[in-house]
């Protein structure tokens, strides 16, 4: 009984060590990347792609931040998706080309961008950029975007951060944090090994027949991790493209950024039980090692459960230790909690300071401490409908 324990402990801690190896290994690489973007004189005709769902709140703002950067033939369009609202009126006076749908049996993002792709297709864009009717534009972004897709002959995704409102409390800010780790330093790391990054659901560039070869009509809670696995498979692998960003904000609200947060943890550890075990084997029956790299950024859980995984098996080999005299796992769980706060102070380091002081830093498990209800209603029960996130005032 005493080895069996011993040997559990040891196959915990195997497992857990590879999401925390392939962490630490893009946090030490990250800002190795270049932000420039290829120029590209003259661009192929874009069309902007926006889904809105009970958007009136901030559709205005948003196309009036998309407007300026689109040239002569280009479009915007806004599918207004199960609205209940002015969302469709207000997108129209601000200069948008509109479409409604209504289907109240088919939610989710997904259908909203395949019912506007069935729309652009009587006059179809060479580049497709789909961008949240929440998001702002940072300078050149969509050149940039259609740039490095058309230089590569790839999907491309911009940096796409989440900011903390004004006076935003420290779970908002330990989130921002959390946010620019997964979506700024860990692409990043990846983009010096080659490597492709995950499509991130906002500010992701097309060539419209690589739109055309996915699936996109589901109400899949993170629909943009599934398009961006499927070109991968299909040969065309997203690039991360830093030198255009997109930006958008935490709700404020306690209510919209639990639901914000359910809906994406939810999410991605539903692909990662899911999608993990056979992407790996056709990665390695296919000798796809773009593929390979994806999966495994795929298979690192949100930071704080990752965390409190280190934490669970931490206490548990220490505890045998105690009991048993065996030391071989304790010192194992320690040196694997030892490489993930190197990597955590590390990613601190390069893109957190101004957000969070060494002391709050240390806060951190105690956050994910507070995440456990999130995770145990994962296993008990797992959201799997698209619910929209609760917007706040502009």
């Amino acid at each position: 009984m005493s080895a069996l324990i011993s040997w559990l402990l040891l196959a915990m801690l195997g497992l857990i060590l590879l999401p925390v190896s392939v962490l630490a290994v893009q946090v030490l690489l990250a800002g190795r990347t270049s932000r420039s973007a290829p120029d590209l004189p003259t661009r192929p005709r874009l069309a902007v792609l926006m889904p809105a769902h009970d958007e009136a709140l901030l559709i205005a703002r948003t196309v009036a931040g998309v407007l300026p950067q689109l040239q002569s033939g280009d479009r915007l369009l806004v599918v207004a998706d199960n609205c209940s609202d002015d969302t469709a009126a207000l997108a129209r006076q601000a200069g948008a080309e509109v479409v409604e749908r209504h289907d109240p049996q088919r939610r989710g993002k997904g259908y909203a961008l395949d019912f506007g792709r069935a729309h652009l297709q009587a006059d179809a864009p060479d580049i497709v950029i789909i961008l949240d009717a929440d998001c702002e534009l940072g300078e050149q972004a969509l050149q940039r975007l259609a740039a490095a897709c058309v230089a590569t002959a790839r999907p491309a995704q911009a940096l796409y951060l989440m900011r903390a409102p004004e006076q935003a409390g420290l779970k908002v800010r330990i989130a921002e944090f959390a946010w620019r780790v997964k979506n700024l330093l860990r692409p990043s790391g990846w983009a010096v090994l080659g490597l492709p990054c995950q499509l991130m659901g906002s500010g992701m560039a097309f060539a419209w027949r690589d739109l055309g070869a996915i699936n996109l009509a589901s109400g899949h809670l993170v629909e943009d991790l599934q398009m961006g696995l499927d070109l991968c498979r299909q040969g065309r692998p997203p690039l991360f493209c830093p030198a255009a960003q997109v930006i958008s904000y935490f709700p404020s609200s306690d209510e919209g950024l639990s639901s914000q947060r359910k809906r994406w943890e939810h999410g991605h550890l539903g692909v990662i039980l899911n999608e993990v075990p056979r992407l790996l084997s056709e990665s390695f029956r296919r000798s796809d090692w773009r593929l390979l790299g994806m999966t495994l950024d795929l298979l690192v859980p949100p930071l704080a459960l990752l965390t409190l995984l280190v934490l669970l098996v931490l206490v548990a080999a220490w505890g045998w230790l105690a009991i048993s005299s065996e030391a071989a796992p304790a010192l194992l769980a320690t040196l694997l909690a030892t490489l993930l706060g190197a990597a955590v102070l590390l990613a601190w380091w390069r893109c957190g300071r101004d957000l969070l002081s060494l002391p709050t830093l240390l806060y951190a498990p105690v956050y994910a401490l507070k995440k456990l209800p999130l995770y145990l209603g994962f296993a008990l029960k797992r959201q799997v409908e698209w619910v929209r996130s609760r917007r706040d005032e502009p």
